[in-house]
C-alpha cells in the first residue's frame, strides 16, 4: 500500500481537512510537514464540525498524528485548539499526538511584527493572516529560532535570546515599538513548556520505523501550490514550500515516501486576501458561488473571492508538485447553473499563454481565454456514484481532466465524511 502526499492546488481552501479526514480513516499516521496556524481546515462529522488550524487532521479520528519540523509552532494556539477539541470530545493524547522537537516557535513578537509590517505597508499589503508564521520562519532561517526542545533547557537561552532581541529590538525600535520584554517572554515560555514538551518526539524516528514496517503515511499539506514561496504568485504567498516535495524535508523522511500525490481542487475557484486573481467575479455569479460554498476563511473569517475554474493554474500546480491525480470539492456548489466557463489560457499584450508568467504586473494583467460548458439544474449534493451524477456534470469533470492533464480520483459534493466518489484509491497505488 502506497503512502498518499495532500497537497492544494489552487490558492488553498480547497476542502482538504474533509478530503484528509477521509483518507485518514486507513492511513496508520497523519503528518504535517509545512505552514502553522495559518492554515484552516473544517471538518463536519456527523451534526458536530471541528476547526482545525495548527493539528493535523486524522486528530479526530484518533489517528496518530504528527506535525513536522517544517511546521511553525505557537504553542499558546496548540493549546487552545487542543482545548477547544477535548471540550468537543476528541482525545488527545501523547499517544495520539506527536511534534518535533526541532519545530522552530513562534513568539508573541513574532505576531507583533506581522501586524506592524502589515499596516505600514500601505498598497504593498500582502494580506498576511497576521499569526507570526512569516516572522518566525525568517528567524528559523536566520538560525536566531528558538525550538520546541530549547523548552526543556530554558535555563540556556541565553545566548539565542541575545540573538532574537539583537534583531527584533532594532526592527521595534524602526516601527517605534518598545524593546522585547525578555523577562516577561521567559516567564511564558516557562508557563508553556509543559504542555508542549509532553508531545515532543523526534518524529523523524518514528515516521522512519513507519516507513520501514510499511505503515500508510498520509502527509497533510496546508495552503495550495499558487500560495508556495517559490513557485506561487509571489509575494502575495505564504512563507514555506507547500508542494509535495516539502513532505521529505519537512517531516525527516526521504522523497520516495511521498507515494501518491493527491492535489485538491475546488470545481471552481477561489482567494482569500490580495494578489492576482484572473477569473474572479466581481458580479451575481460570484456572489452566488460565496454563499452557496460558505466561503469564509476558517482561520480569519474573511469573505473569500471567487471566480470560474482555472484550467491553467491548475494545470501549472500538478507540473510542480508532481501531481498524481485530484480531488474536485465542492462540485454542488455549481448546481443550478445554466453554462459555466472554463479558463483555458491567458492573453498578455496581445500574446497567447499557456502558463501563468511570473512577474507580479503580468499576472495582474493577463486577461482569460473562456471555454464555456452546459451546466446541469440537477442536484448532485451527497452523490456517491457516477451514476447519481448529471450527464453535464460529468462532462465537466472529464473536460477539466484533459485540461490540466490530470486524472480526478476523488469527486467531493458536500462537506460531509461519507459524500464522495471514489474514482480511483491513493493508497491502493
Amino acid at each position: 500500500m502506497a503512502n498518499v502526499t495532500v497537497i492544494g492546488a489552487q490558492w488553498g481552501d480547497e476542502g482538504k481537512g474533509k478530503i484528509v479526514d477521509w483518507l485518514a480513516s486507513r492511513a496508520d499516521v497523519v503528518v504535517r510537514f509545512q505552514g502553522g496556524h495559518n492554515a484552516g481546515h473544517t471538518l463536519v462529522v456527523g451534526n458536530q464540525t471541528y476547526k482545525l488550524s495548527l493539528l493535523p487532521s486524522g486528530i479526530v479520528r484518533g489517528t496518530l498524528s504528527v506535525i513536522g519540523n517544517g511546521v511553525v509552532l505557537d504553542p499558546w494556539a496548540l493549546k487552545s485548539e487542543v482545548e477547544k477539541l477535548t471540550a468537543q470530545g476528541v482525545s488527545i493524547t501523547p499517544e495520539t499526538l506527536q511534534i518535533a522537537d526541532t519545530c522552530p516557535l513562534i513568539l508573541p513578537f513574532h505576531r507583533d511584527l506581522d501586524a506592524l509590517r502589515e499596516d505600514a505597508s500601505g498598497q504593498g499589503k500582502i494580506g498576511t493572516t497576521r499569526r507570526g508564521i512569516g516572522p518566525a520562519y525568517e528567524d528559523k532561517v536566520g538560525r536566531r529560532a528558538i525550538r520546541v526542545c530549547d523548552l526543556a533547557h530554558l535555563g540556556q537561552l541565553g545566548p539565542q535570546l541575545d540573538r532574537l532581541c539583537a534583531h527584533h529590538n532594532a526592527l521595534r525600535a524602526g516601527f517605534g515599538e518598545p524593546p522585547i520584554d525578555r523577562a516577561g517572554l521567559e516567564a511564558e515560555l516557562a508557563e508553556i513548556a509543559d504542555f508542549v514538551l509532553q508531545f515532543a518526539r523526534p518524529v523523524w524516528l518514528r515516521l522512519n520505523a513507519a516507513k520501514a514496517k510499511g505503515e500508510r503515511i498520509l502527509f497533510e499539506g496546508a495552503q495550495g501550490v499558487l500560495l508556495d514561496v517559490d513557485h506561487g504568485t509571489y509575494p502575495f504567498v505564504t512563507s514555506s514550500n507547500t508542494i509535495a516535495g516539502t513532505a521529505a524535508g519537512g517531516t525527516g523522511l526521504g522523497p520516495s515516501a511521498a507515494g501518491f500525490v493527491l492535489g485538491i481542487a475546488k470545481a471552481y475557484t477561489t482567494r482569500v486576501g490580495a494578489g492576482p486573481f484572473p477569473t474572479e467575479l466581481e458580479d451575481a455569479i460570484g456572489e452566488r458561488l460565496g454563499e452557496r460554498g460558505r466561503e469564509f476563511g476558517t482561520v480569519t473569517g474573511r469573505k473569500r473571492r471567487c471566480g470560474w475554474f482555472d484550467a491553467v493554474l491548475v494545470r501549472q500546480s500538478c507540473a510542480v508538485s508532481g501531481v498524481t491525480g485530484i480531488a474536485l470539492t465542492k462540485l454542488d456548489v455549481l448546481d443550478g447553473l445554466d453554462q459555466i466557463a472554463i479558463c483555458t489560457g491567458y492573453r498578455l499584450r496581445g500574446e497567447t499563454l499557456n502558463h501563468f508568467p511570473a512577474h507580479a504586473a503580468d499576472q495582474a494583467s493577463v486577461e482569460p481565454i473562456y471555454e464555456t460548458i452546459e451546466g446541469w439544474q440537477e442536484s448532485t449534493a451527497g452523490a456517491r456514484s457516477w451514476a447519481e451524477l448529471p450527464a453535464s456534470a460529468i462532462k465537466y469533470i472529464r473536460r477539466i481532466e484533459e485540461l490540466i492533464q490530470c486524472p480526478v480520483a476523488l469527486v467531493s459534493t458536500s462537506p460531509e465524511r461519507e459524500d464522495t466518489i471514489l474514482v480511483r484509491d491513493p493508497f491502493a497505488n
